[in-house]
């Protein structure tokens, strides 16, 4: 297993700069996820790891040794793709043991290795099958298999989950984080998925534009957002813009938010960001939420039931409001409803971008 480390990698295509100046760690036996929308460099970045493609500058290094210029099949790199890329004429054990059979090994290590692997991703009986008499979630473990089966030093992961519904895919995720956990392999994780990257990843990464906006674990990332777009991309916010003040900012309509991060330019425009979930909503005039928090007055202008949950428009004087709560024991309120939302200071995030 191995640490790799990108320093300032930067790759154009044409006029489109796909990566710009980007350095990540990826620490020995993490499990980090790469995040951000279509075009955002995730994808190009995973192909210079990988060797299918080289940086126009800066430098990747695998176990501290420069590879940049090293071709892919000296990398010792395991890779999943999106599409499996199985072959459908070969059996699972034989899928699995291909890359020993390329690389010279004898059949008695090709077959205890494959059974080995096999059994880690538990599917030591279907070795003679073909692909297609495999479920999807099954294919996606042989191909996981293939990938592991050659000790590689890291382990690069391309949107693998993407074609599985989605209660098999949520059990796959349980999996995959299983078995990464017991081989302990360096794991690089591309994705789009934001509820994936926060279930999965030790560390998460964000791009935008081919530049990296923010990283670290996902409770930070998401508990402190450092840019509107980290607060809007990873998971759902509140944006509230005002006039920075002594300890938060203050709104159009002359409202004061208290951010527990305090004011960063007093007197100059700011945003904070605030989770719907953080949010608490009540009918006006009902019972009197808890003096530390912030509060709005507005009118429900929407309400969706999600089941266990329900999420509220509210309209204020200022600006649209999403609140999440829980069905249980909660009131229901329907549109037109007079309403106040509160929310602690601690759950206000002030935007410094």
């Amino acid at each position: 297993m191995a640490e790799v480390r990108v320093e300032s990698i930067s790759r154009s295509f044409g006029a489109h700069k796909a990566l710009d100046d980007v350095s990540i760690a990826f620490s020995d036996g993490g499990f980090y996820a790469l995040l951000g929308p279509s075009g955002s460099g995730k994808t190009t970045l995973l192909r210079q790891i990988a060797g299918f493609d080289f940086p126009d500058q800066g430098r990747i290094l695998i176990g501290g040794e420069s590879v940049e210029r090293v071709p892919v099949e000296k990398r010792r790199i395991g890779m999943v793709f999106q599409s499996y890329a199985l072959f459908p004429n070969m059996s699972v054990a034989d899928n699995v043991g291909f890359g020993l059979s390329v690389r010279g090994e004898t059949r008695e290590t090709i077959r205890t290795e494959v059974a080995r692997v096999l059994n880690l991703v538990q599917l030591g009986e279907l070795g003679e099958r073909r692909p297609h008499q495999l479920s999807g979630g099954q294919r996606q473990r042989v191909a996981l298999a293939r990938a592991i089966v050659t000790r590689p030093r890291v382990l690069l992961l391309d949107e693998p989950l993407s074609a599985l519904d989605k209660a098999l895919r949520v059990d796959m995720q349980m999996e995959l984080k299983r078995i990464q956990r017991e081989i302990g392999v360096t794991t690089i994780f591309v994705t789009h998925d934001q509820e994936e990257a926060l279930t999965m990843s030790d560390r998460i990464g964000i791009l935008r534009d081919g530049k990296l906006v923010q990283e670290g674990p996902p409770e930070e990332i998401y508990d402190r957002p450092a840019s509107k777009f980290a607060a809007t991309f990873l998971g759902d916010a509140n944006i509230l813009q005002g006039i920075a003040t002594d300890g938060g900012v203050r709104l159009a309509d002359g409202t004061l938010v208290l951010a527990a991060n305090g004011a960063a330019r007093a007197n100059g425009p700011a945003i904070c960001a605030v989770r719907p979930e953080r949010m608490m909503i009540a009918r006006a005039g009902a019972a009197a939420m808890p003096e530390a928090m912030n509060r709005l007055a507005g009118r429900v202008s929407r309400r969706i039931f999600a089941g266990d949950t329900s999420t509220y428009f509210v309209q204020t004087t200022s600006q649209a409001i999403k609140v999440h709560v829980q069905n249980a024991g909660q009131e229901r309120l329907c549109e037109g409803d007079e309403v106040v939302i509160g929310w602690p200071s601690q759950s206000t995030v002030l935007i410094t971008e």
